[in-house]
């Protein structure tokens, strides 16, 4: 009976570690990206690579490309897990990828919906 409920639940989403993994994600639109990292000393991250970072960037946001092969590492070495992460990259599929990483490895995070796309697109400021 047991295995029978833990197979419910799973179906459900309910019994995995996924699912609390989710919640370490959280995404938002730009105005509520801004409003978070104006209000907080927050760990903000550009998950692009150098050469779109050096195009156009949020200002503050350090950069670690989610697509090389260290990036969890670098990550670690430079985040706390005391404080939310909050990533971005251009349009928010790279983002939610590393988001997920980092909130597998223990990490709260936000991300940015829609990128540094959905950013301009609001009228927000890039430091270039």
């Amino acid at each position: 009976m047991k295995h029978v409920m833990m197979s419910i639940l799973t179906a459900l989403g309910l019994g995995t570690s996924s699912c609390a993994r989710q919640e370490s994600v959280t995404s938002v639109d730009a105005n509520h990206f801004e409003n978070a990292i104006h209000a907080n000393s927050v760990q903000l991250i550009d998950v692009r690579s150098a050469n779109e970072y050096a195009e156009g960037h949020i200002a503050h946001a350090a950069n670690i490309d989610a697509l090389q092969n260290d990036f969890l590492a670098k990550a670690q070495r430079s985040l706390s897990k005391k404080k939310p992460a909050y990533v971005y990259c251009r349009s928010g599929k790279r983002s939610m990828m590393a988001a997920n990483k980092l909130a597998k490895a223990g990490y709260k995070v936000i991300n940015l919906r829609g990128g540094i796309l959905e950013w301009m697109d609001a009228g927000k400021p890039v430091n270039r």
